[in-house]
């Protein structure tokens, strides 16, 4: 798409190229531009049993933006994440994805989601090959995987430094491997947005670095990205916005500056347990079909 030029330069009332304006501000709703936003949470209120867990949260990620949600063990952040992709439903406000409602929005395949790994494996019997591969599901349907399918599987296993790995169990996989494998099965889709809870809890530092750099090179192509975290660590460089959660509402927003500044998350210890109400995810992809 071509860059906006402004007719003069010097003219401070030209409007700023939406890409840089989306970045470093001290805000939870970022100017996108004209392109809608990957997610727009507004007013969003959810429960888990008749326990209220969201309480009117307003969160926007811009296309090419990384925003990291933040807060205590039961501060909502994982449950925000789960109304993203619906699986969990709200009971008052609305998600966008892409500009479109929750209740509307088809093109799942625009979208790579990276549950806990608590949560994730459900003791499936795969090999990383057929876990990575069920990320072009959302793509492909019930047809099978075409040549362009295996060289998205066959890159996304590289990326992550897998394909040595693809004919094994993920039974027999560390903790570390078996997320590197989540994060290659929601690369295969080729996403325009990635939702990530909580990528980091309990992984060795070599695949935190891991993950970082796939986070460097997905946001240099443009991709949204939506973290939960508990600590930034080495992702900390990528942050545009950290948002704070307390008791279902945005406590605090923290700008690029202060993001790179905060390494752990003041409001929390790391890798508390998953919030109450979590369920085991597909193995498949995680998302709603």
């Amino acid at each position: 798409m071509p860059q906006h030029q402004p007719e003069n330069p010097d003219d401070p009332t030209e409007p700023a190229e939406p890409a840089t304006a989306a970045r470093g501000k001290n805000t939870a709703q970022p100017d996108a531009g004209d392109a809608p936003p990957a997610v727009r949470l507004h007013d969003a209120r959810a429960s888990l049993g008749a326990r209220p867990v969201l309480r009117g949260v307003d969160l926007t990620v811009a296309p090419g933006e990384v925003v990291a949600l933040l807060g205590a063990n039961g501060s909502g952040k994982s449950t925000a994440i789960r109304a993203i992709v619906g699986q969990v439903p709200l009971t008052g406000g609305s998600v966008e994805l892409f500009g479109t409602p929750l209740r509307r929005f088809r093109d799942w395949g625009r979208i790579g989601y990276v549950p806990q790994r608590s949560t994730a494996s459900g003791g499936v019997p795969a090999t990383v090959r057929e876990v990575v591969s069920a990320g072009r599901l959302s793509r492909t349907g019930l047809r099978p995987l075409g040549a362009q399918d295996r060289r998205a599987v066959e890159g996304a296993l590289e990326r992550v430094g897998m394909a040595d790995r693809a004919g094994d169990s993920v039974e027999g996989l560390s903790g570390g491997q078996y997320q590197r494998v989540l994060i290659a099965r929601a690369l295969a889709g080729e996403p325009d947005l990635l939702i990530m809870d909580e990528p980091l809890a309990g992984v060795d530092l070599a695949s935190q670095r891991v993950l970082a750099e796939v986070l460097r090179e997905q946001v240099a192509a443009g991709t949204a990205v939506l973290l939960v975290l508990h600590e930034l660590g080495p992702l900390a460089p990528l942050i545009d916005r950290s948002v704070q959660l307390a008791d279902g509402r945005v406590a605090q927003v923290y700008g690029r500056e202060d993001s790179a500044g905060l390494v752990h998350d003041p409001a929390c210890h790391p890798h508390p347990a998953a919030e109450p109400g979590g369920t085991d995810t597909d193995w498949t992809t995680g998302l709603l079909r």
